[in-house]
């Protein structure tokens, strides 16, 4: 397989990703990473054995854009990054996939369509859409069935995965509790893929309530085998935490490994495109979505 020429589309209010998924394929200049604004991304990525750890071999981020030309040279001096474009699409000719590193999801139709359109392969950052109708506009535009790519990076948390050996000490999993700091819109969808994930027994949905304080977003949600309540939190420090009820016992998974998460959604990206097969059945992606729509 040729080494694939990536695009990066970015960036948004508290999101990092352009510089994170792009130091994931390209390595980085550690002076230069040192002044991104998340410093919790340098923090990680020196951590991990260079070049070993990282996706050099199979793709390449070789053209940046943000709306703001200081911010892209920025993030191209600090991930290696050879091209800064003036305008996103200058890039469609000249990559060979993209990813749409922002999670202002009410940007995504706008900003992914002509991608979509010209037939390029896309990572669109989670959530995909805030309403169900705009998900389905996005996956009715692509070209061919396996063009779009989108999730949580959550979902590939190795950590938040619960192990047959789990599962069967706690016995069948009837409620789920999970905590976030931040907001619903961009937050919400990293507690429920992880649930969706370990609920494959959930069945169908039924009931979706929100229960929503001056400081608080809180979300209840029924299905025909079991249940969640999940809370994102503002700028109230909780523990990115899931707690499984269960038939013989409950068990708590927390977050911990942001570089591998990113890394295996990346490379579930690129493995899409690989093997032109569909990664994440439509059904679940349009799940979560309605998900998010419901609890706003």
């Amino acid at each position: 397989m040729k080494k694939l020429r990536l695009g990066v589309l970015g960036m948004s209010e508290g999101n990092g990703h352009p510089y994170s998924w792009s130091a994931i394929f390209n390595g980085y200049d550690p002076i230069a990473m040192a002044n991104c604004p998340f410093p919790t991304i340098p923090e990680y990525l020196s951590k991990e054995a260079y070049p070993e750890q990282f996706l050099l071999d199979i793709a390449e981020v070789t053209h940046v854009w943000t709306q703001d030309e200081v911010i892209s040279q920025a993030i191209a001096k600090a991930a290696k990054i050879e091209k800064v474009v003036r305008y996103y699409t200058d890039m469609i000719d000249e990559v060979d996939a993209v990813l749409l590193a922002r999670d202002d999801a009410e940007k995504h139709y706008e900003m992914a369509l002509p991608f979509l359109k010209a037939g390029v392969p896309i990572f669109i950052d989670k959530p995909l859409a805030l309403e169900v109708a705009v998900a389905k506009q996005l996956l009715a535009a692509q070209q061919y069935d396996h063009q779009l790519f989108t999730c949580s990076s959550l979902r590939y948390a190795k950590e938040l995965l619960l192990s047959e050996a789990e599962k069967e000490a706690i016995g069948a999993i009837y409620h789920v509790e999970a905590s976030i700091m931040k907001y619903w819109e961009t937050y919400g969808i990293h507690l429920l893929e992880p649930i969706v994930i370990n609920l494959p027994h959930r069945g169908a949905l039924q009931k979706v309530t929100k229960m929503e304080s001056i400081k608080m977003h809180q979300v209840h949600i029924s299905w025909e085998q079991a249940t969640a309540t999940v809370k994102v939190t503002g700028s109230q420090v909780v523990p990115l935490e899931f707690t499984y009820y269960g038939s013989k016992g409950m068990i708590r998974k927390n977050f911990s490994d942001s570089f591998a998460c990113f890394k295996a959604s990346l490379l579930a990206f690129i493995t899409q495109i690989q093997t032109q097969k569909i990664s994440i059945a439509r059904a679940e992606t349009l799940e979560l979505t309605e998900l998010i729509e419901r609890g706003k």
